[in-house]
């Protein structure tokens, strides 16, 4: 019994995170309709981006999500006004944004790899407080909770966006129909834009705790992040952002029962759920939600 609540508490603090790491993804998708391929490189960005503060400046790592949060305004809205107008003009947005921020992914990580070396990465251990925090008797590192309570403020800041300001209203709007909120004179452009660079701000945001949760950072774990990342939007609901909180509750849920009672199959698990999930409900968990916005 007690292992089984080791992986059931373990799978919600992991969850709660991995929802984040989905979180930006989705935003962009439910806005835009453009599937950003290079998400999970923005994710190992905002890893990099704690790990300098920390191991060049004696930094809290925690400072790298603000170093995160002005990474992606300074890179993403240049990156907005250079490629997605473009792309939404075009006759297939999804299908061109699958090879165009697959070549901007590459390119990150290119860039990675010159600046800080093809080497895995880590942050001292203590930088979020070298004890554990047990609940129900459980011990789990202080770090866990550190992203799990980042994950939930980023949560709630987005629903807070989304339901009490003009902005998140129009945004809303855009998502549910974007021909629709333009002819109400919403300027769309504008509300695409923040809403691109707060996806990629979530994604420098979860880049910080990466070194935590998954041991160490590296310029080639992108890929795979992208790809947890879009499972778990899948499992929630692709184009509903908030659905992506019960995409990654899911996902780790599945995956910390696993590797507690059958590790050597928990890496199968976020495909395993992808593929049940779809084939009973093709929308997603939540799916009905986006229907019906």
């Amino acid at each position: 019994m007690e292992l089984f609540e080791y992986a059931v508490i373990g799978g919600i603090l992991y969850g709660i995170f991995f929802s984040l790491v989905g979180l930006g993804l989705n935003l962009i998708f439910g806005v835009m309709r453009i599937i950003n391929l290079a998400h999970g490189q923005f994710i190992v960005l905002g890893a990099y981006c704690a790990w300098l503060l920390s191991s060049h400046y004696g930094l809290n790592p925690l400072w790298g999500a603000a170093l995160a949060v002005a990474g992606a305004v300074v890179l993403g809205w240049p990156l907005y006004r250079a490629v997605v107008p473009r792309l939404q003009r075009s006759a297939d947005p999804e299908m061109l944004s699958f090879i165009l921020f697959f070549g901007v992914g590459q390119i990150l990580e290119s860039l990675t790899v010159l600046g800080f070396g093809a080497d895995q990465r880590s942050l001292p251990d203590d930088a979020l407080g070298s004890g554990n925090l047990g609940v129900f008797g459980q011990q789990f590192p202080d770090s866990w909770w550190w992203a799990a309570g980042f994950s939930v403020a980023a949560m709630v800041a987005l629903w807070f966006y989304f339901t009490r300001t003009r902005p998140g209203y129009a945004t809303r709007a855009v998502m549910a129909n974007r021909e629709e909120a333009l002819a109400t004179g919403i300027d769309v452009h504008r509300v695409s834009a923040i809403a691109f660079v707060a996806g990629l701000a979530l994604a420098g945001i979860a880049g910080v705790f990466v070194p935590y949760l998954l041991g160490s950072v590296s310029p080639d774990l992108g890929g795979g992040l992208t790809t947890t990342a879009f499972a778990i939007v899948i499992i929630g609901a692709l184009g509903n952002p908030l659905g992506t909180i019960v995409g990654g509750l899911v996902f780790g849920l599945g995956t910390m029962l696993m590797q507690t009672y059958y590790a050597s199959w928990s890496n199968v698990v976020p495909y395993a759920l992808l593929l049940a999930i779809v084939l009973v409900r093709p929308t997603g968990l939540l799916g009905k939600a986006v229907r019906h916005a």
